[in-house]
């Protein structure tokens, strides 16, 4: 372990400095494969510490960073940061809010972002006073939200050493967490988030006028019918013992009240922890939708996009963050995750390339409640950022 009092003095030293990033970070977000501001932001802060560093990656908005460091030939240690916001509004009047109508960081990615760049200031720091252990990576990636924007980074070379620096042997990434008290941390080994598809369901019908509906095939009905023949899915196709979600989370129809529109389009995402049930899951969709809008005279066209898997630690390199947490941090900082969750996260494609440990970053506190993940007054606490940096800097010096 390197001198937690001397990285805690470096890191207080630059938190100020951290918090008006993420700030700035959070009045301007931008959704997956949009995000060139950010991008730009966080080469010239690479740029200013003096950390080789390649932009351009996975559709252009992608960076990848380097901190030389262990003995010739010796791989490196990942440091991972999602970088995008939400196609949503943000609420509240906090000074530093979403300056970008329809956008959001209202899932902490700013923070994210942050706290990586954090590391990567603190390291660069000490790299300059001894050699770093480990050689370090560090992967500003986009899309998240439903873009695997990390498959592009891994299938770009961004892992196996093809863009800059070594191969990576051993990946980390956090996420803020709501639900853990704050500057606690927390992992578990095996599944620890869902696979994740999303869907869309186009229903075709026949407009008309809204006083004569026998004249129509209403498009806006049948989609409501579909909507509640997927919720028979889960409780009826799926064994008692297996974990699934079907969820429709938009409906688009129409423009006037007195007009029958000829389209729907509902869109919504399915969650489970095994292949097989995702794959029913996708069977069982497609059946209910086409024969729901079948027997009513109208068609369902049904899609499904691109699958993020399920996120697995891997047990070594849990283990690993367990014991440099808890030297770093206290025990008492440091938890077990506990069952898995059915959010998903596209951190999943790095475990399939390299060992890692995805882990959370408490965000709760009595006086100040933290709104769920995805809620739109939800933002990364600024208290946070210090232990996440700890944390990140102490995985990448620690005996790999």
């Amino acid at each position: 372990m390197h001198d937690t009092k001397r990285i805690r003095s470096l890191i207080t030293e630059e938190v100020d400095s951290l918090i008006a990033f993420r700030r700035e970070l959070h009045q301007h977000p931008e959704i997956g494969y949009q995000e060139h501001e950010t991008a730009r932001r966080i080469q010239r802060e690479l740029a200013a510490i003096g950390v080789q560093h390649v932009g351009g990656l996975a559709g252009g908005t992608g960076t990848i960073a380097h901190i030389p460091g262990g003995k010739p030939g010796a791989k490196a240690i990942g440091l991972r940061a999602d970088i995008d916001a939400l196609p949503m509004h943000e609420h509240g009047e906090r000074a530093w809010k979403s300056r970008v109508q329809g956008c959001a960081h209202a899932c902490g990615h700013d923070g994210h972002t942050t706290i990586v760049l954090g590391a990567a200031r603190v390291l660069q720091t000490l790299s300059k006073e001894h050699a770093l252990p480990n050689p370090v990576t560090l992967l500003f990636q986009p899309a998240e939200e439903g873009g695997n924007g990390a498959d592009r980074m891994v299938k770009e070379g961004c892992l196996d050493g093809r863009v800059l620096g070594p191969a990576i042997e051993q990946m980390y990434g956090l996420h803020g967490w709501p639900t853990f008290p704050l500057g606690v941390v927390a992992s578990r080994t095996g599944p620890m988030l869902a696979a994740a598809d999303a869907f869309e369901i186009t229903v075709h019908g026949a407009g008309g006028h809204a006083a004569w509906p026998h004249l129509a095939k209403d498009p806006i009905l049948t989609g409501c019918a579909i909507v509640e023949a997927l919720q028979s899915i889960v409780s009826r196709d799926v064994a008692p013992l297996d974990a699934a979600v079907v969820t429709v989370a938009a409906m688009h129809a129409g423009e006037a009240f007195n007009v029958i529109p000829d389209m729907a389009l509902l869109r919504g995402t399915t969650r489970s922890f095994r292949q097989p049930v995702q794959d029913m899951l996708h069977r069982r969709i497609r059946e209910c939708a086409e024969h729901t809008a079948r027997a009513r005279g109208l068609r369902a066209d049904v899609r499904f996009f691109a699958n993020t898997p399920v996120t697995v630690n891997e047990p070594q390199a849990v283990q690993r963050f367990e014991r440099v947490a808890t030297a770093a941090l206290g025990a008492d900082r440091v938890r077990d995750f506990g069952d898995p969750v059915m959010g998903a996260e596209d951190f999943s494609f790095y475990g399939a390339a390299a060992r890692s440990c995805f882990f959370v970053l408490g965000l709760d506190e009595p006086s100040r409640r933290c709104p769920p993940l995805h809620d739109p007054s939800f933002d990364f606490h600024d208290s946070a950022i210090a232990t996440g940096v700890e944390a990140m800097v102490h995985l990448a010096l620690a005996q790999a």
